[in-house]
């Protein structure tokens, strides 16, 4: 299917709008929601897919905590900044909308971004596949990229964000990104690599020496994970050259 054909089958769908191949419309209805969309306040909470106990220097406390406090938190909080974003009305004053909505974008990027943290971890740390590859034709080595990410993490030590290792869609480029909260992103990147920085993510095991908890992170990567990520992106940079 090309791009434009993509779209038309996208805007169809939101329309709600049965269209013949002539372009007739058969009938108004509204659009259901599509196979495996969330409704309005029904995020649920994923759950780990690794046994957190078999991570290397982390602790099963922490990461246990960290889902169920952290990431459950911003799911259950969503919900509820959703619930009241639909009792808005044309009546309600601005203020309380932009500050539901500055909520809604914090909540649900946490959301997601946990999602993917907890996803690209369980491996073993060892890099290969693509990705390998890749990360030294964007940055000249494997080991410059992986000196760029780790200075990037820790110049977020002590703080809160994330570092992300992105695919650009604007450029077709890999790079690594500083987030200093849950609202900075790339406006045109797809995670391949995610990595919280907050405290929370390593206070409990390391204190303050934020430096030990990124080693360990590096000693857990999903590369596999990151692999299929990037499998992705570059399939849906294609669609959307065409």
């Amino acid at each position: 299917m090309k791009r434009r054909e993509a779209l038309g089958v996208i805007a169809i769908g939101a329309m709600g709008v049965a269209v013949t191949p002539r372009g007739d419309a058969l009938a108004q209805q509204p659009a259901g929601p599509s196979p495996g969309a969330v409704l309005t306040g029904q995020h649920t909470v994923k759950p780990l897919p690794f046994v957190p106990k078999n991570l290397r220097g982390l602790t099963e406390r922490l990461i246990v905590s960290h889902h169920d406090n952290n990431y459950a938190g911003a799911v259950k909080n969503l919900n509820k900044v959703e619930e009241e974003l639909s009792r808005i009305t044309a009546d309600t004053a601005g203020f309380i909308v932009g500050a539901l909505k500055e909520r809604e974008l914090t909540f649900t990027n946490s959301m997601i971004l946990h999602e993917l943290y907890f996803g690209n971890l369980g491996g073993d740390g060892r890099a290969g596949g693509a990705i390998l590859k890749e990360l030294a034709d964007a940055c000249g080595s494997f080991a410059r990229w992986e000196e760029m990410f780790r200075a990037t993490g820790m110049s977020l030590a002590g703080g809160s964000g994330w570092t992300i290792l992105d695919f650009n869609f604007h450029t077709g480029d890999l790079h690594t990104y500083w987030s200093g909260n849950h609202t900075q992103a790339l406006a045109s990147g797809y995670p391949l690599l995610v990595m919280d920085m907050y405290e929370h993510a390593y206070q409990m095991d390391y204190g303050a020496a934020a430096a030990k908890y990124v080693d360990a992170f590096f000693q857990n990567i999903q590369w596999d994970e990151v692999n299929r990520r990037l499998e992705r992106a570059r399939k849906a940079a294609a669609a959307l050259r065409d």
